[in-house]
C-alpha cells in the first residue's frame, strides 16, 4: 500500500528543504479528488538536499535503483551521496513492509529547478510546486505533465484530461515549450495550444 500525502507531510513537517508530492497524486491534489488507484507515492526532492532527506528517512529501509531503469535495487547507505544518473530511491518503512514511496531526485542550479531530462527545461524553484488547502506541497501540474509526456500510459492520459481545464495561460505556455524541447510533435501539444478564431 502506498503512503498517503498526509503521511509525508507529517514526516517532513520540520523539513528545511523543498519537497513535493509528485506523480498521479500531485494531479489529484491539483484537481481536488481521487482519479485512480496508486501503487506507490511519488515524492520529488532536489538532489542537493539529499543529505537532510536521507536523515529524515533514517528509520526507513531505502534502496536506490542502480543502474536506473533496469529493475535492480541496492541499499542507499547513510552518508552515501547519490550522483547522476542515479535518481530513484525506493522506500519502505521496514524491510518486511511493501514499498510505499518512490523518492525522486531532481537537479537545481541556484534558485532554479532544472529537469534531469534536459537542462533546457527549467523553472524558478518557487514556481515548481503548489500547496493544497491543508498545506501539502505538490508538483505544479505543468511540471508533472512534462514528466508524464515522455511516454504517456493510459493513466497519464487520465491525469492529463483531468487537469487540463485547470491550466492557465502561463502554465500551458511553459508546458508547450518544455514538451517542444524534447518532442516537438507530441500529441498533447495540439490540446495545449489556444484555439485561434478566424
Amino acid at each position: 500500500m502506498p503512503d498517503r500525502p498526509e503521511a509525508m507531510a507529517l514526516l517532513f513537517a520540520r523539513a528545511d528543504f523543498p519537497w513535493w508530492i509528485a506523480g498521479g497524486c500531485a494531479i489529484e491534489l491539483a484537481v481536488g479528488r481521487e482519479l485512480r488507484g496508486h501503487g506507490d507515492l511519488d515524492v520529488l526532492v532536489l538532489r542537493r538536499d539529499q543529505a537532510p532527506v536521507r536523515a529524515a528517512l533514517a528509520d526507513w529501509d531505502l534502496y536506490v535503483a542502480d543502474p536506473p531503469g533496469r529493475g535492480e535495487l541496492r541499499p542507499w547507505h547513510p552518508g552515501e551521496v547519490l550522483r547522476p544518473p542515479l535518481h530513484d530511491v525506493w522506500c519502505r518503512r521496514t524491510p518486511e513492509a511493501p514499498w510505499s514511496v518512490q523518492l525522486m531526485l531532481d537537479e537545481a542550479e541556484g534558485s532554479w529547478w532544472v529537469s534531469r531530462r534536459t537542462p533546457e527545461v527549467r523553472l524558478p524553484i518557487d514556481r515548481v510546486g503548489r500547496t493544497n488547502g491543508t498545506g501539502i506541497p505538490y508538483l505544479a501540474p505543468e511540471v508533472q505533465l512534462f514528466y508524464k509526456a515522455k511516454a504517456p500510459r493510459d493513466k497519464d492520459e487520465i491525469d492529463f484530461e483531468a487537469v487540463l481545464p485547470l491550466l492557465d495561460a502561463a502554465a500551458r505556455a511553459w508546458l508547450v515549450g518544455a514538451i517542444g524541447v524534447v518532442e516537438p510533435h507530441h500529441p498533447w501539444l495540439r490540446r495545449l495550444l489556444p484555439v485561434r478564431r478566424t
